[in-house]
């Protein structure tokens, strides 16, 4: 294969100035190197980077050639849990550089932990180390499970003690660096609709047309006002349906589903408190502080919706309703088809018409609460359509007539494979050997077992 060569391309430079502020990255102690993702560099190509000139680029932000001069702190507001907040931004984060991919895909570099911005509020700027080997962690196995999300770039441990709350303290530093395709966000939309700012509103939303959408960009520009706003949401509607259905067939749960939380492009990133739920439980939620189940694994489809909602209220400040609510109303249908065919391409089954196949996901469901069997154990036992052992049940019969007349569409991998869980508890062992020990080979051994996993689903 052909190296790529980087292809740098600072797009956002068109409208930085009502989008987001210069601002300097931190400057550390330390630059230990203790993750880089090789495979996600290769996209962009910059995986010739030896590691020096990588620590330089990703822990230093020397700036890189022909890229943002400096790094860009983005401004949004966004509810959160409910509670519209105006006082938000990136606050320990910022764009860094962005690049075209081989299919010419606008892709982002952007940072968690490299120091305080003008939205910091009291915040230090910084990020704890067990807070990116988490965030490793959720992209590798998100990833490998079908699900559209950020990759973690690299992981830099930057020597400085840190104390928090959820942590014992002191723990360590690092910086991340997430790749993704774009840090847009519905609350970028919603600061804008909140200052009236009609001219940026509309500036913003021929840059997500012509960088997401993939709508050329004359076109971009010169479609009228409203078509381009019910265009915009009714793409990010269809993307972000999409990603609700990914969360569920995966088994996972965000945790902080704020709008700020929610890019247009329909692209998971962002995580601290997420969890996957062992079991099919809508009432499973993964932040401790989430007392009223709002972000609960059953109610994500339903936050999602609502938070895509709010983009089209932000538009209105340009566009009338209408349109606006004729191109949400893709949400519902769109999550259906997603689901089926996430649920159809995780069991390794053939898809059939669109009844049968939502028949297919609410016997699953209600099999797996009914017998109590773990997500990914169900996705393994009834791979490929074979049925599993187990007691004669109304559900247990009902999953199997949904299932009669499908053919296995992926080869034999689930005889060797076995589940992939990735519980608290698992996590926090792989953590402890690297606090206690610097050890790291169990997160390695992991993400090896996660991408073989991938492999086998991906085949």
């Amino acid at each position: 294969m052909t190296q790529a060569l980087p292809r740098p391309d600072p797009a956002i430079l068109a409208i930085a100035d009502m989008i987001g502020d210069a601002v300097e990255a931190a400057r550390f102690p330390q630059h230990i190197l203790r993750w880089r993702n090789d495979r996600a560099a290769a996209a962009i190509g910059l995986e010739a980077l030896d590691d020096a000139a990588w620590v330089a680029a990703f822990g230093q932000f020397e700036p890189l050639p022909g890229n943002l001069p400096r790094p860009l702190a983005l401004r949004y507001h966004g509810h959160q849990f409910g509670s519209y907040n105006p006082d938000l931004g990136d606050g320990r984060g910022f764009l860094f550089a962005q690049f075209r991919d081989r299919d010419g895909r606008l892709i982002d570099l952007g940072t968690k932990g490299s120091g305080q911005t003008p939205y910091s509020r009291f915040g230090d700027g910084r990020l704890t180390l067990k807070g990116a080997a988490r965030e490793l962690l959720a992209t590798e196995m998100l990833a490998a499970l079908g699900v559209e999300t950020s990759a973690t770039f690299s992981i830099i441990e930057t020597g400085e003690a840190l104390h928090r709350g959820d942590e014992p303290s002191p723990t360590r530093s690092a910086v991340l660096v997430r790749q993704s395709h774009g840090h847009i966000r519905i609350g970028s939309f919603q600061r804008l609709a909140y200052l009236g700012e009609a001219e940026a509103m509309e500036r913003l939303l021929r840059y997500c047309l012509a960088n997401y959408a993939r709508v050329d960009a004359g076109q971009a520009q010169a479609l009228p006002v409203d078509e381009a706003a019910a265009m915009l949401v009714r793409f990010s509607a269809e993307r972000c349906a999409r990603m609700a259905a990914s969360f569920m067939v995966a088994g996972f749960v965000h945790g902080v589903l704020n709008s700020d939380n929610i890019n247009i492009s329909g692209e998971s990133f962002d995580y601290g408190p997420w969890r996957f739920t062992p079991e099919w439980d809508p009432a499973f939620v993964a932040a401790y502080f989430d007392h009223g189940g709002l972000y609960a694994f059953g109610r994500q489809p339903h936050v999602i919706h609502w938070d895509v909602g709010q983009l089209a209220v932000s538009l209105r400040t340009i566009a009338p309703a209408e349109p606006l609510v004729e191109a949400l109303e893709v949400f519902a249908p769109a999550y259906e088809a997603a689901i089926a065919e996430r649920f159809c391409w995780r069991l390794g089954v053939s898809g059939a018409d669109a009844a049968s196949d939502r028949a297919l996901v609410l016997a699953a469901e209600r099999f797996m609460v009914a017998s109590g069997t773990r997500i990914d154990r169900f996705f393994i036992d009834w791979a490929g359509g074979r049925v599993a052992a187990g007691d004669e049940t109304p559900e247990r019969q009902a999953l199997i007539a949904a299932l009669a007349g499908r053919e296995a569409v992926r080869g034999r991998w689930w005889e060797d494979t076995q589940p992939q869980s990735m519980d608290v508890e698992e996590v926090e062992t792989i953590w402890a050997a690297i606090a206690e020990g610097d050890e790291w080979q169990p997160l390695n051994n992991k993400v090896a077992a996660i991408r073989a996993m991938g492999a086998a689903l991906a085949a």
